[in-house]
């Protein structure tokens, strides 16, 4: 049933993509060579034998995106990023990243006008955050794999951003957004100036400055949101969410009795008052903590940016450039207060005051009381504030021409991404919170609000890390024609690069708790865990790549590239035992070097078809912290196993039988057969084009992108279940704890996963003239056939329509459809349908609903999310030559977040905030002036 619903969903979308004729692309008429993203060669824009699609200045300004990453989130062909709101409980590290066809941002590349830019981690993945949207020209999305001219690591395909070059004039831009309801409002103001044009002056100097802010936005202002005890209905019956805690504020008693009954909870603030205070929720004789209630939804953020270029002509051949980008972002996410348990001694103050005189009421006999304590959610330090703020500077120096009849590009390229995480309010240091406590200057049972001052002391206001990334690339590139053949001359392209990679963590005291570089610390943060190690990892690696580009025929062009890539082993110079002890700096891992090739072709068998293909493979170093990243205590295993070893073996003492055994995880220092490989893909394209006259354009590109080698976490069953195989992989370690020496298997990371990915992707459009304007119908979407991912010893993963095991979900489909009606000179309309279809949720403990409105028993519940669906609409007025006044409305009729029972990403209960805006209705005004 589910699979004929599929196809038939599929069936719809080709035939209404027929009926509508397409989606006429809005080229420039004029035949120039221009540098296109995923190739090394300078070719008429026009030529096209793999999917880029064209974001310009007009499409940007059209979309109403305040940001890059905005931007980009609102395409059909992206999918499996990460958002803002997923920094509010410390998960999304305050990045935005971008992510081609849910095949995640490791694998996308993004770019700076074709430079590669510093990332957040030790990977590749870029922080969309640090790039000004005020800056940028038009953006090229490559929608297939490349391994040419970036290198071979662009898996899932290219994101180019190609900022503003050559402007002469000013300008001033300025917009508002304000929501219907309650927070969330944000705006941006960027300034530009040019001097000089470069054909005239010989040169031209672009200054550019950004500044814009997103307020937050509280779950208690969104009703969908504003609860964990949700009400809803499904099939005919009705049921709640239930997502509370029984650490609340004023504190929950807890009894536990001599007979061995089942404990006894209570609120004495709601036996006194008969009523539950703020972000609570009476449940029987307590008030529980409505923790969902006292999140943030987006949290708040600022940004400033600078971006400064210049271009000189030394001659009619030689072009020199430099640009730098400058910015600072900071993104603040809030959740629920620290919960804490403390105990409640019986002969004890607190206790005769808030406990004893209940006791009769109650039932409970005070004799059978074996012992208290108090369940404690520390709303007098407010909730829990994480600040990320990041610093990127990316500076490219370069120059560009014609010479013994090559065009070519040389460049060197220095990125910097700094990254700080602090405790901005909440989190309390642990040791000044227990001297509170022990002065007896705390009285948890007191409403909230009473002890911010006695608590004050405690609040964390510092820096937990601090990381910091470079980059430096020097590249050179250049091409030219080389021989004649059927369809015209065939062009060369070749280049070389080098790359230096830094990655530096810096975890502050409190990050890092008590271990061996500071054996006698006590100090905890309370409301989460220390255990941070420092890292200090570099390697360098190269590149070589020729493309061919051969015209065979009028009708028939074939591209052929094969690229070289070589990486060095990683130096480790913050280097860490089993035991976080430090020792000596080493190399690590394995050096990796590799071929990559990929083959493209386009045929016309007319004027107004155009079919092609392309065929390529694709590898990806491990991130550096894949490698280097110290072996840290994690816990236990989720199951029992029998003793891995056995006697003569002197790890055999440490046995003990058939129980849980400890594990350590962190990265696999090893080099050779056992040490990290490359991750390899294999990715195919077919589609085509039609245009059959001025009006219409239609396309279609079905994709396949297969990997493995994928590095994953080696799977505790597959270690403990084939201990001769990981004999190297059971240690004997110190557990601080126990004070004694146990046996651990160790889980680092190994080439385990495989993934599939496969979906077809459509761009159409139709232009007339409506007889009160020219319209623009443009029609794009992606149809997501498959997104697989597994992992040997475990069931695969399988992502499309489904909430996964991996608490993500594959959209089937997501589509947009844009009308533009241009009314004069001066009016100019735009409407936008966006939809992304539904999917099976995340099975989840609910309960049900009675008739009377009482709570029932809990049921595990599997349901449908709806579709999600949104209409948006602009009008833009040219006022007068050098005046433009932009006016839009987003989700024009206030939908929705469907309901979502998920269990990923923080407290946030009710909806899944990667998926669905929960700003709704809002307006927008953009003035631009140009001067």
């Amino acid at each position: 049933m589910k699979k004929t619903m599929n196809k038939t969903v599929l069936a719809q979308s080709l035939a209404a993509c027929l009926a509508m004729y397409g989606a006429a692309w809005a080229q420039d008429a004029q035949v120039q060579r221009v540098e296109v993203t995923g190739s090394s060669i300078k070719r008429i824009a026009g030529e096209k034998e793999i999917p880029v699609l064209h974001l310009s200045r007009a499409d940007i300004e059209r979309s109403g995106a305040a940001s890059v990453e905005g931007l980009i989130a609102a395409l059909p062909a992206m999918q499996g990023f990460a958002t803002a709101n997923q920094t509010i409980n410390g998960g999304g590290g305050g990045v935005q990243t971008a992510s081609i066809h849910n095949i995640g941002a490791a694998y996308t590349l993004v770019l700076l006008d074709g430079h590669r830019l510093a990332s957040f981690g030790s990977g590749s993945s870029v922080n969309l955050a640090s790039i000004p949207l005020s800056a940028v020209e038009r953006v090229e999305i490559l929608t297939d794999g490349a391994s040419t001219l970036y290198g071979a690591d662009a898996i899932a395909g290219v994101v180019n951003f190609i900022l503003r070059k050559n402007q002469t004039d000013g300008a001033i831009d300025f917009t508002y957004n304000q929501p219907q309801h309650a927070g969330g409002a944000s705006h941006t103001i960027g300034l530009s100036k040019g001097f000089g044009s470069l054909e005239k002056d010989g040169f031209n100097v672009l200054l550019s400055y950004s500044h814009d802010e997103q307020k937050m936005l509280n779950a208690d202002q969104r009703e969908f949101a504003n609860t964990g005890v949700r009400r809803f209905s499904h099939d005919g019956k009705n049921y709640a969410t239930w997502a509370l805690s029984d650490n609340s504020a004023p504190a929950i008693a807890e009894l536990r009795l001599k007979d061995g009954s089942a404990p006894v909870l209570f609120s004495p603030a709601y036996l006194q008052d008969k009523k539950c205070g703020p972000n609570t929720f009476l449940v029987g004789q307590r008030c529980a903590y409505d923790y969902a209630s006292t999140v943030q939804l987006i949290p708040e953020s600022k940004r400033d940016s600078l971006f400064a270029s210049g271009r000189f002509k030394l001659n009619a051949d030689t072009t020199l450039y430099a640009q730098g980008v400058f910015s600072n972002f900071t993104q603040t996410g809030r959740y629920a207060p620290p919960a804490q348990p403390l105990a409640l001694p019986l002969n004890g103050a607190l206790y005769s005051k808030y406990v004893a005189p209940w006791l009769t009421q109650l039932g409970v006999n005070p004799a059978n009381v074996d012992s208290a304590r108090m369940r404690l959610r520390i709303s007098d330090a407010g909730g829990r504030n994480t600040a990320y703020s990041t610093d990127a500077q990316h500076l490219v120096i370069g120059a560009e021409g014609q010479a013994f009849g090559w065009d070519y590009n040389t460049s060197w390229t220095h990125s910097i991404s700094k990254r700080s995480r602090d405790f901005a309010g909440g989190f309390l240091s642990k040791d000044k919170f227990y001297q509170i406590v022990d002065s007896g200057k705390y009285d948890p049972f007191l409403p909230p609000g009473s002890s911010r001052e006695v608590l004050a002391p405690a609040v964390l206001h510092e820096n937990w890390s601090r990381a910091k990334n470079t980059l430096d690339v020097l590249a050179i590139s250049a091409s030219r024609e080389v021989f004649k053949l059927g369809g015209g001359a065939a062009q060369l392209g070749a280049g070389l690069d080098y790359t230096v990679q830094k990655y530096n963590y810096y975890p502050t005291p409190i990050g890092m708790g008590a271990n061996a570089l500071q054996p006698n610390y006590t100090d905890s943060p309370l409301g989460d865990s220390p255990g941070d190690l420092p890292t200090a990892a570099k390697r360098h690696n190269w590149g070589a790549f020729a493309e061919l580009q051969m015209p065979l025929s009028k009708s028939l062009d074939l591209t052929a590239a094969i690229r070289y890539d070589n990486y060095s082993a990683i130096k480790n110079s913050a280097n860490f035992d089993e035991q976080g002890r430090p020792v000596a700096a080493a190399t690590q891992g394995n050096k990796y070097d590799k071929f990559t090739y990929k083959l493209s072709g386009a045929w016309r068998p007319t004027k107004a078809l155009m079919l092609r293909a392309s065929w390529g493979t694709g590898f990806k170093a491990p991130a550096m912290t894949d490698i280097t990243a110290p072996l840290l205590h994690s816990g236990n295993t989720g199951d029992t196993y029998d003793c891995p070893v056995k006697a003569p073996d002197p790890r055999a003492v440490y046995c003990s039988g058939n129980t849980q055994y400890d594990v350590l995880s962190g990265g696999n220092r090893d080099s050779g057969a056992t040490g990290l490989k490359p991750e390899e893909s294999r990715q195919a394209s077919i589609g085509l084009r039609f245009e059959p006259n001025s009006m219409m354009s239609f396309g279609f590109d079905l994709w396949d992108v297969t990997m493995k080698n994928q590095i994953s976490t080696l799977p505790e069953s597959t270690l403990f279940e084939n201990p001769r195989q990981y004999d190297s992989l059971f240690r004997v370690f110190y557990e601080p704890g126990q004070g004694a020496n146990i046996l651990v298997g160790v889980l680092p990371t190994f080439n385990l996963a495989k993934s599939y990915n496969r979906g077809l992707d459509w761009d159409h459009s139709f232009r007339f003239d409506s007889g009160i304007g020219k319209l623009n119908l443009n029609w794009t979407g992606t149809y997501l056939l498959r997104s697989d991912y597994e992992v040997p010893g475990s069931p695969m993963i399988k992502s499309v329509g489904r909430y996964d095991e991996n608490n993500a979900v594959g959209f089937r489909l997501i589509t947009r459809l844009a009308a533009t009606l241009k009314v004069s000179d001066q009016w100019q309309h735009s409407l936008s349908l966006n939809y992304k279809s539904g999917y099976h949720d995340s099975v989840q403990s609910v309960r049900e609903v009675n008739p009377d409105g009482s709570f029932g028993a809990f049921v595990k519940l599997a349901r449908e999310v709806s579709p999600y669906t949104t209409l948006d609409w602009q009008t833009r007025f040219n006022w007068q030559k050098n005046v433009i006044l932009t006016a839009g409305v987003r989700n024009l009729f206030d939908a929705k977040p469907p309901l979502s029972l998920k269990v990923g990403n923080g407290d946030q209960i009710g909806y899944d905030g990667r998926y669905a805006d929960a700003i709704g209705r809002s307006v927008y005004l953009t003035a631009s002036y140009r001067f």
